[in-house]
């Protein structure tokens, strides 16, 4: 997924470009367009998708369009649009982790990586997602992760002590440690 990391000024307007998976359009427009028009009203700007999957984030609030773009970026990485919604929120982020990068060009790595975070029948990731109040996402060579900041950092964390090669339950019983840490202090 390639993008246009720094915003393009014109006058008063500013504007992102990025690519998604063109498997990934469908989700962004939505039934009837109202998936595209949800983010445009809620964010005040304007999205423009090829079939090719190039989108035009274009708006005269860098900020919203920063969010925009987060927005747009986890619904091409597999998250449901009205999850990649919350990044409206404050306090909200996405976080990516390049799974390439740990695996390389090996598929059986990729595999058993992707294998790892999802767990048997998806109960890792659930699991992860419970304990930690996120939303994960595993698609095609990255994991997305969707919550409030602290609570990304630590299912980050999470997900790279499984890519580590630490066993789940030694996973659970940290984010259940520092889970009581966050909440109680």
């Amino acid at each position: 997924m390639e993008e246009n990391q720094e915003p393009i000024e014109t006058g008063d307007e500013f504007s992102y470009e990025l690519k998604i998976p063109e498997e990934r359009i469908g989700a962004l427009i939505g039934t009837d367009g109202e998936t595209k028009k949800q983010i445009e009203e809620q964010a005040g700007c304007q999205l423009d998708i090829s079939k090719e999957g190039d989108v035009t984030v274009t708006g005269n609030d860098g900020i919203k369009l920063y969010t925009v773009r987060e927005i747009v970026k986890a619904v091409g990485r597999g998250f449901n649009p009205d999850i990649a919604l919350l990044l409206l929120k404050p306090d909200y982020t996405l976080e990516l982790i390049e799974l390439k990068d740990i695996a390389g060009k090996s598929k059986n790595t990729m595999l058993r990586l992707k294998g790892r975070i999802i767990g048997k029948g998806g109960k890792s990731r659930e699991e992860i997602e419970r304990l930690t109040n996120t939303y994960i996402s595993v698609y095609g060579k990255t994991v997305g992760i969707i919550g409030e900041v602290s609570w990304t950092a630590l299912a980050r964390q999470a997900v790279g002590m499984l890519l580590d090669g630490s066993m789940h339950r030694t996973v659970y019983r940290f984010l259940e440690k520092k889970k009581k840490e966050m909440m109680f202090g």
